[in-house]
């Protein structure tokens, strides 16, 4: 056995995985995106939390700089969306990484005292330089975002490149403010429709939870034709094994697990990519405390699912009103509830299994408030789904504590 032999499973928000399982299609769809003369389609990637959405992305960056893409980018947080300065700020913010490294022209200085010499000192388009862009150009917040976009992509153009990808993480948390008549997301939007209209390439990779794509739509309804959407699902379960094995195929691994433990691991996890992770880094630790006892390995599932219930799924829970637990577990007791369901739906099994059941507007107004909490989502539709992988299994050992 080595000692030395870390664990590699990392079951953290966004954290690469040892072995990135499935994904092909996806990524053989933006390969496609990158190879358009103009753009007209931007990607979103979207589906519940713990299916990948953020590694994936990750992993297309080096797919899109072998294609002569750049890439910039970040994470969204609602701060982004306070008004639509706070929108160009982040865009400065990002695309002066690049730009900042890209000489556009030389001025000549020189030194003070006898004996001055004239030196040339390069110009580059560094953040306060787009800055200045912005507010030497006359007319609206569009009007001067495009300005600096445009001017950036004549330095880019320079370096022989094909476009330059914007990536952004967490792209449900934009959205417009029109009681304060900020517009953010419409301005993202605009300008980069106009851009590609002009034949500028810069491309949006916005990822989210399933609520972004209706309020990009909700924004700008021409989004709909602007995007193409990629919704990650679970893994399959030969996806599953894979990314449960790959990791421990290492000749020093001290961690072997035989086809009982991961089918224990695949049922247990849902080929949900996050729990795959969270359950293979607590199973090869038991496993490596087994042998230290020289005890028989084994998958300790109970265990598991008690800590992935208080580390995942508890915090959610307790946002929860009693009112609304209530519904979810009404939902919890569809047969369908971990693909979707209808209000009409929830509205009769309420009535069978409540002393007092929900009406259909009750049921919407608390759907409504459910999906500012992140747990359920309302899909092109009209039907509704939990955000929460698993959600319904939690949801009912609830009921049985």
């Amino acid at each position: 056995m080595n000692p030395g032999f870390q664990n590699p499973f990392r079951p953290g928000a966004g954290h690469i995985p040892p072995y990135l399982a499935g994904r092909l299609v996806e990524k053989n769809e933006f390969q496609g995106l990158l190879q358009q003369e103009t753009i007209l389609e931007n990607i979103v990637l979207t589906g519940l939390r713990g299916v990948g959405k953020t590694v994936l992305l990750d992993s297309l960056k080096p797919t899109a700089m072998s294609e002569k893409w750049l890439w910039v980018g970040a994470d969204l947080s609602e701060s982004t969306s306070v008004s639509e300065e706070s929108m160009v700020i982040r865009l400065c913010t990002d695309l002066s990484l690049i730009t900042s490294r890209v000489i556009i022209g030389r001025d000549e200085h020189r030194k003070a005292g006898f004996d001055s010499k004239v030196t040339e000192v390069a110009q580059t388009l560094d953040y306060q330089a787009l800055l200045q862009i912005y507010h030497q150009t006359p007319g609206l917040v569009g009007d001067k975002l495009k300005a600096i976009l445009e001017t950036a992509w004549k330095a880019i153009a320079q370096l022989d490149v094909c476009g330059l990808v914007f990536a952004y993480d967490e792209a449900q948390n934009l959205s417009d403010q029109a009681e304060k008549e900020e517009y953010p997301l419409s301005l993202l939007l605009d300008t980069f429709q106009s851009l590609q209209k002009r034949n500028i390439p810069m491309m949006l990779a916005l990822t989210g939870l399933p609520t972004l794509f209706p309020k990009l739509v909700e924004a700008r309804t021409f989004a709909e034709r602007m995007f193409h959407v990629i919704f990650l699902d679970r893994l399959s379960e030969e996806e599953s094994r894979e990314a449960i094995l790959r990791p421990i195929e290492a000749s020093d691994c001290p961690v072997r697990l035989g086809p009982d433990s991961v089918d224990t691991i695949i049922e247990m996890s849902g080929g949900y990519p996050y729990f795959i992770q969270f359950a293979c880094r607590e199973v090869y630790d038991s496993f490596l405390a087994a042998l230290d006892m020289g005890t028989e390995p084994r998958v300790p599932a109970e265990e598991i699912i008690r800590k992935l219930d208080t580390d995942f799924f508890a915090g959610r829970w307790a946002r929860a009103t009693d009112r609304q637990r209530d519904l979810l577990s009404v939902i919890a007791s569809l047969e369908n509830c971990d693909s979707e369901f209808t209000v009409q739906e929830t509205v009769d099994r309420s009535k069978a299994d409540l002393e007092k059941g929900f009406s259909s507007s009750h049921v919407n107004q608390m759907l409504v408030a459910l999906s500012k909490q992140g747990l359920v989502f309302k899909n092109r539709h009209g039907k509704y789904s939990f955000a929460v992988p698993l959600l319904g299994q939690f949801i009912r050992r609830q009921q049985q504590v």
